[in-house]
């Protein structure tokens, strides 16, 4: 599970706080920053973005100004010195507001909510494969992996496997991209969750070892960096 963040704010020290937290939180990966609204635009335009941590004081256009103007609207968490705009920014659905100087204890406590959500959500979230005359249903949280064999997909899962015919991987790995699933190969896909342990070459997952594909390799890396972050010593 991964939630691409940005952080929005015209204080370079604002902007590095937040970073500092975000880097603590495995499951948080931040793909940029920005310090005023019409640049936060740019990058949503580029960039796939599920939380914006945004300040409300900005120049030209506000927090405020800018969250209303957005036709599709990530969840969003309003970072500012100013008690006065929360009610606005709870009318526009905002998951929190945090008030500066931010503690990481504050900061987690607002993500947490996030990460539950999407956690179970992630849980309630299936697929429908045919196999064999079947229309079967999995929930995504079963599945180990996913290996493209021909035209065919096998879908792995603890104790059995199906093979679902005529399936894209290239289709199944963008449905699955933000469900905690990532692609590290051209004919395999994982489910984060389930990996045991990694190398620079490969992922293990049960007793199966899954190669690292050349042309995937920077999206593993990024997963390498969050699971070697939450070791304990």
């Amino acid at each position: 599970m991964t939630i691409n963040c940005i952080v929005i704010d015209d204080e370079p020290l604002a902007i590095r706080l937040l970073e500092n937290h975000i880097a603590k939180i495995a499951e948080l990966k931040l793909v940029a920053t920005a310090t005023n609204a019409l640049e936060a635009y740019r990058i949503l335009q580029t960039e796939e973005v599920d939380l914006l941590f945004l300040d409300v004081q900005m120049p030209d256009l506000n927090g405020i100004e800018f969250l209303r103007s957005l036709n599709k609207k990530p969840s969003t968490i309003f970072t500012t010195a100013h008690r006065e705009f929360a009610i606005d920014g709870f009318e526009l659905e905002a998951v929190d507001y945090l008030l500066k100087p931010i503690t990481f204890e504050r900061f987690f406590k607002s993500v947490d909510r996030i990460l539950r959500n999407v956690k179970k959500e992630n849980e309630e979230d299936f697929v429908i494969f045919k196999s064999e005359g079947f229309s079967r249903k999995f929930l995504l949280t079963d599945i180990l992996y996913f290996e493209s064999i021909g035209n065919d997909v096998k879908v792995v899962l603890q104790d059995e496997f199906i093979m679902a015919p005529k399936i894209s991987i290239s289709e199944l790995a963008s449905h699955l991209q933000h469900k905690g699933f990532l692609r590290i190969h051209r004919s395999f896909i994982i489910n984060q969750n389930q990996v045991a342990a990694i190398s620079n070459h490969e992922a293990l997952i049960g007793k199966t070892s899954i190669p690292v594909g050349r042309s995937f390799r920077e999206p593993f890396d990024n997963f390498a960096g969050q699971f070697s972050a939450k070791r304990l010593f």
